[in-house]
């Protein structure tokens, strides 16, 4: 190998590397986080590796800097969204924190404000943006009514303190998944699990099993377990009285299991288990119990999902053409369904259909984008082939997102 081939290699791993001493973190800390191992890491910032487009856009994304970043040594554009995890709240997560009130919120407010929350969640294109400054204060709180009632007092007070405390946590979840702290994600995971025990509310004890399910499915090797923590909980849920929502996160829970199976490469099995899950859905119709978005339509999200990631592109798009996602209550799965999509033109290399629908995916949320490894990978992997006619809408795309 000569030295023009090493060239790139090196220099690439010398930013890494030089990007993570600054952060003060251990390389075994950001590879985890990365889904990678610490020897792999180690053979980038050494130059033996060159990362894939993927696995530099996660690097870029932990480290808290542009693609751009690491492949130059221009200084990059501040960004105008920050990727990582907001101090606040990973402070209020810890257990640093006074409450701001003097006069304590009663169950009513909290449970108020964490409808709120949940609702800018999952229908803002800046959710980051407008979340995050009221995240911190919230645990906070909630943290300070769980103890106040732990004493005793008002059953039904307490009871409600720690549904409240389950639902935010189920939202923290996923809040810190996609800012890259799969740490703090799988700490609120645990703690939505407590809650809903404490309350003794099996529909928000199979949620938080749902949330640990997803929680794994973002971990290197974590199907196995996920489908085990899914299947748990549909177990535990038959002991619940039958309702409507019982059998909405039934059917969350099966789908959990879906994903489990598409990412072990067991087609057949995943295919059946979403044909088996479809009944549920249309019994309860396009449902929204526990935020988990189950019904009909996210049914029919899972078999396409299964498609994409079994490289069925032509099965995916004609999936694709028989859903409409604008009935889902929820701008991320709405983003997710986009993604996929894109990811079906992408392994046929149809660029336009790309591009169209990398644009999409930058209406409705860019700061999701911005986070988005396979997003992230597909606009640098199109910025390298893309017919002149599309480059300058590539560029610019590309430079919205700091990447160019």
């Amino acid at each position: 190998m000569g030295p023009a081939e090493e060239s790139p290699r090196r220099t690439v791993g010398a930013r890494v590397k030089r990007y993570r001493s600054r952060s003060g973190r251990p390389q075994a800390a950001v590879a985890g986080l990365c889904g990678i191992t610490e020897r792999y890491l180690s053979l980038i910032e050494n130059g033996k590796r060159m990362p894939s487009p993927d696995v530099l856009a996660r690097l870029a994304a932990e480290l808290g800097v542009p693609i751009a970043a690491l492949l130059s040594d221009e200084v990059p554009a501040a960004s105008s969204v920050s990727l990582a995890t907001a101090p606040d709240i990973a402070s209020a997560l810890m257990g640093y924190g006074t409450p701001g009130n003097s006069v304590s919120p009663t169950p009513t407010d909290l449970r108020e404000r964490v409808e709120q929350a949940w609702r800018i969640w999952q229908s803002s294109a800046t959710r980051y943006t407008d979340i995050e400054p009221t995240l911190g204060a919230l645990i906070v709180d909630i943290e300070h009514a769980v103890r106040t009632h732990r004493a005793g007092g008002d059953i039904d007070a307490r009871r409600e303190v720690l549904r409240a405390a389950a639902d935010l946590y189920g939202l923290l979840r996923s809040y810190c998944r996609r800012t890259g702290r799969l740490d703090l994600s799988l700490m609120a995971a645990d703690r939505a699990r407590r809650a809903a025990e404490d309350a003794d509310d099996p529909i928000r004890l199979a949620a938080a099993q749902w949330n640990f399910g997803h929680c794994l499915l973002s971990r290197q090797g974590g199907a196995e377990e996920a489908a085990e923590v899914a299947r748990a909980g549909v177990e535990q849920l038959r002991e619940a009285p039958a309702c409507p929502e019982r059998t909405a996160m039934t059917g969350a829970l099966e789908l959990v299991r879906v994903v489990a199976d598409a990412q072990r490469g067991r087609w057949w099995e995943a295919r059946e288990r979403v044909h088996e899950t479809a009944p549920l859905g249309g019994t309860v119709g396009e449902a929204n119990v526990q935020w988990t978005v189950f019904g009909p339509t996210n049914v029919h999200l899972h078999a396409l999902s299964i498609e994409m990631l079994a490289g069925q592109t032509t099965d995916g798009l004609r999936l694709a053409d028989e859903v409409d996602v604008s009935v889902l209550p929820s701008r991320e799965r709405q983003f997710t369904f986009t993604l996929e999509l894109a990811r079906c033109y992408d392994l046929r290399r149809d660029d336009a259909a790309v591009l169209v629908h990398l644009l999409d995916l930058e209406r409705l949320s860019y700061e999701d984008m911005v986070r988005s490894s396979l997003a992230t990978e597909m606009v640098t992997c199109l910025l390298g082939r893309v017919r002149p006619t599309y480059r300058r809408q590539v560029a610019d795309l590309a430079e919205r997102m700091g990447l160019g």
